[in-house]
């Protein structure tokens, strides 16, 4: 049973959750969960309760200081302690539960003989049934020999062992669960009507719980992922409170507009105020009209590319084959994977579903037999080829597609279709996690080997990164969705990992941590700080432009947060990169001279400077442009943002609402083929993300 059925079947009445790094940011306290809880909390009659390894007077506190919102139970120091906060008093009849076999001084004693370095944590942290110590980069045998010292004292106590630093030692009754399921029997409720939540191990005590259900926040350590993989939690792509509140949209506690109210107001930034300002001053109705015309023309082009075998690149019958250019009469993994994510919205349109599916099923049936997912199935023949011209790389046209498998069964819940090939997508998985070739968790890509054909850069690229991030998301979505949740769990536990070197390595800082190793790539950080992803770093070098299709899919798929967000799309307003269209592809464009210029950019002189892939203008990254406008809060920029985008669309070579392949970076002049499929979906998705029909003229 998925477990989606079981939330179904079984309500949720209580949630336990743990505070910090869970619900709270430990050292700031941000959290965006205080906001959202008070706003929503009338529409259900859930139970709050904070299961904390804080004392009460702290957690308290926090609350007085309105850090957090007002809860219904307060289980403290590590399940030493139920607070009825209602009330206002302490659960006395549990400490009775714990006082048997516990002895303060006997605990300290063995202690004492603990030969690693170890201290006391202050005062606050202490009480008469919690004795809590620092104790850093433990082994587990060294924890299973401290519990054996207990065991050889006659001593029956609860050792828990968290962060890799924090040790308690409590009552042989008391941990986060067993407090939690003497409540529960007090209040009447079952676990399976539970909901729990945290980050690091002394909260594992919590999943135990037989059928509890679980959320487990994207900055969870280790322990607390590989202890809870076979169980049923839902692992957040966000951090944190905001997980918190992803897990309670999934959970069906929080309604999905929740998600809304963690967006940050940067609306008085200088250059947001001069972009909103601006805006202003232009003709509302009419921009509205072009959009809506634009939206009507999109379906029209994208219906140009239905065939049997699913959507082809370009309009057959619109575009005459010339030489190379044959290839483009072919389903193309890339461009039809990002044709099916941009046209779900349309699911409704028979035709246009079936040749959503079609595109999918033409791409998996080609698979080698190592895994590869071909570049392109040709449509004379149907014959797949998993190269481009000249046998150039595509590993990028996998990871989309497992992106887009994920996206259409997400939306169509056609959980036989997913279970068909579900086998076919995890050898497209091992396939990709092959070019890991260093155990990194990113991957290495050739020259050239990815979307910017003909383009040279290589190694780790943020471009490819972001999405092999994305694609174990995706398919670690997929699997809990087929009730596999100990698989789940893995492929998104290492999708966090991949998240964590994906910053770590492309957002260079002055802020270097003490003793942190510092790579060759890395020792970038004596140069500066960056406002967005770098595009790519490697061993020997790096590269500082600013891969804007990169940036903006980093956003909107989760692996950077709002306020980075923010950073890189001050930067691009900054230099221009959405003028005099959205939006060039790369920022600077690399020139002759340029070390990263390649003798090969002048081949069919397709990457000279402000052409194609070397700062050209792509509709289709324009429509996911105007989504991270939209997504940042921004809703007018983005309206504008998708009217310029109209504007470039209707330019065409022969004739208006062409939606060409790209444009000039200077002159935004049509290049390429007509109706591009890709062009014409992101259009529609974008104008969908803005909900433009509901605009008042």
């Amino acid at each position: 049973m998925t477990l989606k059925s079981l939330i179904t079947e079984n309500r949720i009445k209580l949630l336990s959750f743990d505070i910090d790094n869970t619900l709270i940011d430990f050292h700031t306290y941000k959290s965006n969960f205080k906001k959202i809880w008070e706003k929503y909390q009338d529409q259900n009659e859930v139970i709050l309760t904070y299961n904390t390894g804080r004392l009460i007077d702290d957690v308290l506190h926090l609350i007085e200081k309105g850090v957090l919102p007002e809860p219904d139970y307060i289980i403290s120091g590590v399940g030493t302690h139920i607070y009825n906060f209602k009330k206002g008093a302490v659960e006395k009849e549990f400490n009775d539960v714990l006082d048997d076999g516990w002895n303060l001084e006997s605990v300290e004693n063995i202690v004492q003989r603990i030969e690693h370095p170890i201290s006391d944590q202050p005062s606050k942290f202490q009480h008469s049934y919690k004795r809590s110590y620092f104790f850093h980069d433990a082994s587990t045998e060294l924890i299973e020999s401290i519990e054996q010292d207990f065991v050889d004292a006659d001593m029956d106590v609860n050792i828990v062992y968290s962060g890799n630093k924090f040790l308690d030692v409590l009552p042989k009754w008391a941990n986060k669960g067993n407090a939690l399921q003497w409540l529960l029997r007090m209040l009447g409720l079952k676990s399976n009507q539970v909901l729990v939540a945290g980050d690091s191990g002394n909260d594992s005590a919590m999943f135990d719980l037989k059928d509890v259900f679980g959320i487990v926040v994207a900055n969870a350590h280790d322990e607390l992922y590989i202890y809870t993989k076979h169980k049923k939690v839902y692992h957040t792509e966000k951090e944190k409170g905001d997980g918190i509140i992803e897990g309670l949209i999934f959970y069906e506690i929080l309604p999905e507009e929740a998600l809304e109210d963690t967006k940050i107001d940067h609306s008085d930034d200088f250059f947001i105020k001069k972009e909103i300002e601006s805006i202003a001053h232009e003709d509302t109705d009419e921009k509205i009209a072009l959009i809506k015309e634009g939206y009507l023309k999109a379906i029209e082009a994208l219906k140009k590319n239905i065939t049997p075998l699913g959507f082809s690149a370009c309009s057959i019958k619109d575009n005459i084959p010339n030489g190379t250019d044959e290839n483009y009469h072919s389903v193309w993994a890339r461009d039809g994977a990002i044709t099916v994510i941009g046209s779900l919205s349309l699911i409704d349109d028979e035709e246009i579903h079936q040749c959503q599916r079609q595109t999918l099923i033409t791409l998996l049936e080609n698979i080698s037999r190592n895994g590869q997912i071909p570049a392109n199935v040709r449509l004379k023949d149907q014959e797949p080829d998993y190269s481009g011209v000249g046998g150039i790389c595509s590993i990028d046209s996998g990871i989309w597609v497992v992106i887009a498998f994920y996206e259409y069964v997400n939306v169509t819940k056609d959980i036989k279709f997913l279970r068909k090939y579900i086998g076919d997508i995890k050898e497209t998985m091992r396939w990709l996690g092959a070019h890991d070739s260093n155990n990194d968790a990113l991957l290495e890509i050739p020259e050239a080997g990815d979307w910017t054909d003909l383009f040279g850069r290589s190694y780790n690229i943020l471009y490819d990164e972001i999405l092999w991030y994305r694609s174990n998301v995706c398919f670690g979505r997929m699997l809990e969705m087929l009730g596999s949740h100990e698989e789940a769990g893995e492929y998104i536990r290492w999708s966090q990992v991949i998240k964590k070197e994906i910053v770590q390595n492309f957002w260079p800082s002055t802020q270097q941590k003490l003793f942190q190793s510092v790579s060759f790539a890395e020792k970038q950080f004596t140069l500066g700080d960056t406002s967005y992803l770098i595009a790519q770093t490697t061993p020997f070098d790096f590269s500082w432009r600013c891969d804007v299709l990169g940036n903006v899919l980093a956003f909107l798929h989760g692996t950077i947060d709002a306020e980075k967000a923010h950073q890189t799309f001050r930067f691009m307003l900054g230099v221009g990169a959405n003028d005099p269209f959205p939006v060039a592809n790369v920022y600077p464009v690399v020139s002759p001279g340029d070390p990263d210029w390649k003798p090969y950019y002048t081949v069919n002189l397709l990457n000279l400077p402000n052409h194609y892939h070397n700062g050209g203008i792509w509709p289709f990254v324009g429509g996911f442009w105007v989504k991270f406008v939209n997504k940042l809060g921004f809703r007018d920029v983005a309206i504008a943002e998708l009217h310029k985008l109209a504007l470039i669309n209707k330019e065409g070579i022969s004739e208006e609402w062409e939606f060409t392949e790209w444009a000039h970076g200077v002159t935004g002049k049509p290049m390429g083929k007509a109706y591009q499929a890709w062009s014409a979906a992101q259009y529609i998705s974008a104008y969908n993300d803005l909900k433009i029909t509901k605009t008042k003229k």
